[in-house]
């Protein structure tokens, strides 16, 4: 005998939580502990204008930039989709289940604007290379520059 789905009323309210469905060993949940962004807002107020739209929070698209260079998405406007679809991503954001993933051109915008402008991206660079450090992770005596000049189709002074 065939079994048949039995077809029972929706529930009127689901009981959800993010955190429970994001596994414990997860590469975010290691990040997330050590991730600090909370003088990232102070440090770019002079960068955003008092008046107008509400801005789409810069702690918000840190972290989903962090996201696409963790998965190797590099492509802002699949980094969008992603994080819209992935419940571990969502969680990482701080987005809950019904937060708004900002559009994939703010990225652009932020990224030749203020973050370039305020000298952002360089910054969190240098402190997580030190507390990279200050955890034993890396050694920090060393490094190596690739200023190979390679002769391409498009070069114009062949």
């Amino acid at each position: 005998m065939t079994g048949e789905r039995i077809v029972v009323q929706e529930a009127l309210f689901y009981g959800f939580s993010i955190e429970r469905h994001v596994p414990a060993n997860h590469l975010l949940r290691s990040i997330d502990r050590f991730v600090d962004l909370s003088g990232l807002r102070t440090h770019l107020r002079p960068f955003y204008s008092e008046i107008g739209r509400p801005s789409i929070d810069p702690e918000l698209m840190i972290r989903m930039l962090i996201v696409g260079y963790c998965f190797g998405i590099r492509s802002e406007r699949r980094l969008c989709e992603e994080v819209h679809l992935n419940l571990a991503y969502r969680w990482f954001c701080r987005l809950g289940l019904e937060g708004n993933v900002p559009d994939h051109s703010t990225f652009s915008k932020n990224r030749h604007g203020r973050f370039r402008d305020s000298d952002l991206l360089r910054e969190l660079f240098e402190t997580t290379v030190r507390r990279c450090i200050e955890e034993g992770l890396v050694g920090g005596e060393g490094f190596a520059v690739d200023a190979s000049l390679i002769k391409a189709d498009a070069n114009k002074q062949r």
